[in-house]
């Protein structure tokens, strides 16, 4: 199946003019949107959120998905104002174009996790009920300490809610010690979208291919249209001047600059999908 590339270009470039370079030298029309500027997508007003639309139109860069915070708080943390972050985030989301909004299921204690699933089902309810009359899909990501971090929590949430999706990241489960072929065969009937990202057993990201997190086997059974590539790949951007100018030899899977990382995270996900 012919796949549609997306990207987190804020692992690129931190400003927008940046990221759309990298976004259009690497073929990609869609953005998964995150950190703009400096300042997270989420604390961007409705101005702001028009002058970014209208940057990013004249580019040929579509927003695919915000890569939103919400729901990567504390269980414990007061949930009002976060509830209400997300509302005026379900705003900027209608301005700049975007149809998904990615979501997480709340840092929990330590082996206190389903004494936490009716709060959690609760919070995520209100998400969903916030996003009612809006055109946009709202996908939960399985993340590392937070209630969904394996496939059977995960299962619940989108079982309990159905309205809410699945973003399928193997290097999270990979950190979590969730066998990611295990996962997909929980999950698959949610999945939404995937994040594509790998991660050796010890919990290091690497190129995707490189790692513990079966890429082959999934982007095989993936069915969906869009792959976000999330490089989260080692930088040494100092190493250089450490070295008096010359040009360091990196160990593997370590890169000398931000741009490098998403290029080779890119490069790795073209060269996976070439040989599926």
């Amino acid at each position: 199946m012919e796949h549609t590339l997306a990207a987190f270009a804020d692992e690129a470039d931190g400003m927008i003019d940046g990221q759309i370079a990298a976004l259009v030298e690497n073929g990609i029309s869609l953005l998964e949107i995150r950190g703009v500027n400096g300042r997270n997508i989420a604390d961007i007003g409705a101005a702001e959120a028009k002058e970014l639309r209208l940057r990013l139109d004249d580019a040929g860069i579509s927003v695919w998905s915000v890569g939103s915070p919400f729901g990567k708080i504390g269980i414990g943390d007061d949930f009002e104002p976060h509830l209400e972050q997300f509302r005026r985030c379900l705003d900027t989301a209608g301005i700049i174009g975007a149809h998904t909004l990615r979501l997480f299921s709340f840092y929990v204690p330590a082996g206190k996790a389903e004494d936490c699933r009716g709060q959690v089902l609760e919070r995520l309810a209100a998400f969903a009920g916030a996003a009612r009359g809006y055109a946009i899909t709202l996908c939960h990501e399985n993340e590392k300490g937070i209630f969904g971090d394996v496939a059977t929590r995960c299962a619940e949430i989108h079982r309990e809610l159905p309205e809410l999706k699945a973003v399928f990241d193997p290097a999270n489960f990979v950190q979590c010690g969730q066998d990611t072929e295990e996962a997909w065969n929980v999950l698959a009937p949610y999945v939404w979208y995937m994040h594509v990202k790998d991660a050796l057993p010890d919990g290091r990201v690497v190129p995707a291919g490189a790692g513990a997190g079966r890429l082959p086997f999934l982007l095989r059974q993936y069915k969906g249209s869009v792959l976000t590539v999330e490089p989260h790949l080692a930088v040494f951007a100092g190493l250089e001047k450490l070295e008096g100018g010359r040009k360091p030899a990196l160990a593997p899977y370590c890169y000398p600059s931000q741009r490098a990382a998403f290029d080779a995270a890119v490069e790795a996900l073209r060269a996976l999908l070439k040989d599926a």
